[in-house]
């Protein structure tokens, strides 16, 4: 079915499931939108993942016209990781979470990863994406965002999965 935000015209599809857990989202976006200079979104991922399922997702989701806040293209060599991730939290609109195996064993040992996620999850700000795990996994490792219902490529690609964040994030920007 087509999401109440979606624009006239668009073929993307959600269950009655991802409208559920994106409506919130959308709302917090919308409520963001007037918002100047703010990134679309922040990519949540883990080191490991950064040169694969993370940089396809940041790629994907930049040839959609989504402006990205991705560590890999953000922090300035020299700076400061932490002191950079904090700003870019600040200068998003929202934020996805990559979650994959590599992701739960980090969240497991409480890395900057969990830093990311709990200032997300403070501000209803976060769609979770669920890459070559699932969320029972998820929720075994932290109930508190596997509690959240998200997005998974076991139910469709990467590319489709962005689609729908990039539309999620266009509306916004049609909003401003």
């Amino acid at each position: 079915m087509q999401a109440k935000w979606s624009p006239h015209g668009s073929t993307i599809l959600y269950s009655p499931a991802e409208i559920r857990a994106l409506t919130p989202v959308r709302n917090k976006i919308v409520e963001r939108a007037t918002i100047q200079g703010l990134h679309d979104v922040f990519l949540c991922h883990t080191w490991d993942d950064r040169k694969g399922a993370a940089k396809e997702l940041y790629e994907s989701l930049k040839s959609r016209g989504v402006s990205v806040w991705f560590s890999e293209e953000n922090v300035p060599l020299g700076s400061q990781l932490l002191k950079e991730i904090d700003k870019g939290l600040t200068k998003s609109r929202f934020g996805i979470v990559l979650v994959t195996p590599a992701f739960l064993k980090r969240v497991e040992h409480e890395g900057v990863a969990e830093k990311e996620l709990s200032a997300l999850l403070s501000r209803d700000l976060l769609v979770p994406v669920v890459h070559e795990t699932t969320f029972e996994e998820l929720r075994e490792v932290s109930p508190l965002l596997g509690s959240r219902s998200g997005l998974s490529t076991s139910e469709e690609p990467m590319k489709e999965i962005a689609a729908k964040i990039a539309e999620l994030a266009t509306i916004q920007r049609q909003v401003s």
